[in-house]
């Protein structure tokens, strides 16, 4: 791998090299935190899990072919290369920054309380038509997966657009600093991770840190119809472009027409007076939003209407990410990647576009604090004021949803399952043929298994 060589890794690491110095020139082949992944001349950091160190795993990866080992713990007299360092985690992003910088490249960074994973495929759909474009997989997008992300980066990339997620004070340092962004997008600043950051202010603040790492002669995206964003004055001397809804935004959209669960049409317009149709081939406003955000990231990087236009409506599904999948007998709205009550909101507006009846199967958020409870009774009554037929709340605190849902309007009928094996037991008997049916929960709910179940009625 370009410039990770054993000396110059432990230097980015601030570590202590132990083994035979003729290897200390040597390059890896690559560098991987899980010991199943290890193949010859890789590198394998360390790193403890909560319920096990990762260093008992070391004999294993020497045995694979590794070329050296990162480690925080003292290994003493071994008969293969490791660097002691103090923080093996540190030492990961430490050798993420070493390997980005060893790349001219445009980086787009994304970041925001909702959207950040749907955003970063529809800039990474655009930037596309273009440049060959390395992207996060799924959302890794924290202290472990923006590393692993890098170092998935190769010669030939010319754009690598990176997601950033964060749930605690002093953590987008930790991840900006490594990603260097060139663009820096902000998707929006809702109510996730509020049990940490008190308010959306204090979210605000913490997201916008990304920009502090941004490139000279860099550029900021951000959401204008977020009232907070709105408000962002220069930073750095750079003042931000924004995008929305309204034309006071120096991208933004009108005449809207949705197309049902087929997507959204309408007219995106660009700061040259220059405009274009477009069908956003997802369902919901908020892909609309993201729409804009791509456009205007591709403006960025020098690409035509032509090919941002393309790049709009050639965005693919993913599995978990407003992912429709019809069988037999119903339709699925597949969102069970993860939750907050933004994005609830947003599923909740997509499947009533849907036509016949709606069901909403919902499952814990997590990391609400204090105003857990009636955030859920919240997505509840939204849901009901939506006009959705069945509410379907599974986990200890969605019987808080179920509650909203019955506060919000007599025509929606909510039920409660304190487990999703309680749910899977009794849908059969409360799903229809022809039903629509919107699965979202937060992540650890594991709502991939009711995905599948239903697939399989």
């Amino acid at each position: 791998m370009k410039n990770l060589t054993l000396e110059n890794i432990t230097k980015a690491c601030q570590g202590i090299y132990h083994g035979d110095e003729s290897l200390y020139g040597r390059e890896v082949e690559g560098v991987v935190i899980d010991s199943r992944k290890v193949k010859p001349n890789y590198l394998f950091v360390a790193i403890d899990g909560v319920k096990v160190n990762a260093h008992k795993f070391i004999p294993d990866t020497i045995k694979a072919g590794a070329l050296c080992v990162v480690s925080h713990e003292d290994l003493g007299e071994t008969d293969f290369p490791y660097i002691l360092v103090e923080s093996t985690g540190q030492a990961l992003l430490d050798i993420a920054k070493l390997y980005r910088d060893s790349f001219d490249i445009k980086v787009v960074g994304i970041t925001g309380s909702a959207g950040k994973t749907s955003t970063k495929e529809m800039i990474a759909s655009v930037a596309a038509q273009k440049y060959c474009v390395h992207k996060t997989l799924g959302n890794f997008n924290n202290e472990w997966g923006l590393p692993i992300t890098i170092f998935g980066l190769e010669e030939g990339h010319q754009v690598a657009v990176l997601e950033m997620g964060v749930n605690h004070f002093g953590e987008m340092r930790r991840l900006s600093s490594v990603a260097s962004p060139d663009i820096c997008v902000i998707t929006n600043i809702g109510v996730a991770h509020l049990e940490f950051f008190k308010t959306r202010e204090g979210i605000f603040r913490e997201k916008t840190q990304m920009i502090q790492d941004m490139k000279n002669g860099g550029t900021i995206i951000l959401n204008g119809d977020d009232d907070l964003l709105s408000q962002t004055a220069p930073i750095k001397g750079v003042s931000p472009i924004f995008f929305g809804m309204g034309n006071e935004n120096s991208f933004y959209a009108d005449h809207i027409k949705p197309l049902g669960l087929k997507g959204t049409a309408c007219t995106i317009y660009l700061p040259d007076d220059t405009s274009f149709e477009c069908v956003v081939p997802l369902p919901g406003i908020h892909m609309v939003s993201n729409a804009l955000a791509g456009a205007a990231v591709g403006c960025t990087l020098g690409l035509t209407p032509e090919e941002i236009k393309a790049g709009i409506e050639g965005l693919p599904s993913i599995a978990g990410r407003n992912n429709i999948i019809k069988t037999d007998r119903l339709i699925i709205l597949d969102d069970c990647y993860n939750a907050n009550p933004v994005s609830m909101k947003a599923s909740i507006d997509v499947l009533d576009m849907a036509i016949g009846r709606k069901v909403a199967v919902l499952g814990d958020m997590g990391e609400l604090g204090e105003h857990t409870g009636e955030l859920h009774k919240e997505v509840g009554e939204y849901a009901a004021k939506k006009g959705i037929d069945l509410v379907c709340g599974i986990g200890p605190i969605s019987k808080e949803l179920v509650e909203g849902a019955a506060r919000g309007g007599d025509a929606t009928k909510g039920v409660w399952f304190e487990t999703k094996a309680d749910f899977l037991a009794a849908m059969g008997t409360l799903l229809k043929k022809g039903d629509n049916i919107l699965v979202k929960a937060s992540h650890g709910m594991q709502f991939t298994e009711i995905v599948e179940a239903l697939q399989a009625i």
